[in-house]
């Protein structure tokens, strides 16, 4: 799957009418992922290193997998069926026997919450960054308002 993918980054965050918009691409082409109120603010704080008083439920995660000797590689974005957006957490285990991957069906808004905390690569799958709508001159206009309005 590696070679069908291409990197991508969290490009913005915005409220919408039924959560949150996380405006998702790369240079060519930005597409958004529909996530609920606090996913989208947890996402955010991650993205800014926010100081939390307590663990979150992705670091708690984190420190699951720090305590196994677990690193997240990766997250991939891999289709959409039926409006919604399916994603895999890309894990590796490496022990001084043997180093394991394993591959985890996950919500898109977990994966791309623990990417954003642990600063990990994101990925979608190429057929379909092919397949959404491009979001980029939405996003442009959004940013170009909120510098106007600063």
């Amino acid at each position: 799957m590696k070679n069908d993918v291409l990197p991508v980054q969290i490009r913005g965050i915005l409220p919408a009418n039924s959560g949150c918009a996380i405006f998702v691409g790369n240079d060519e082409k930005v597409f958004v992922i529909h996530v609920e109120q606090n996913m989208g603010a947890v996402i955010g704080m991650f993205l800014r290193d926010t100081p939390k008083e307590r663990p979150l439920t992705h670091d708690l995660i984190a420190n699951v997998f720090k305590g196994f000797s677990i690193t997240v590689e990766r997250v991939v974005i891999t289709e959409l069926k039926n409006a919604t957006y399916y994603a895999r957490l890309i894990l590796q285990q490496q022990n001084e026997l043997a180093r394991k991957i394993v591959e985890i069906d996950a919500r898109p808004s977990d994966c791309l919450a623990i990417a954003a905390a642990q600063k990990r690569p994101i990925f979608v799958a190429a057929p379909l960054f092919e397949q959404v709508e491009d979001m980029s001159e939405v996003l442009e206009r959004i940013n170009e308002n909120s510098d106007e309005s600063e």
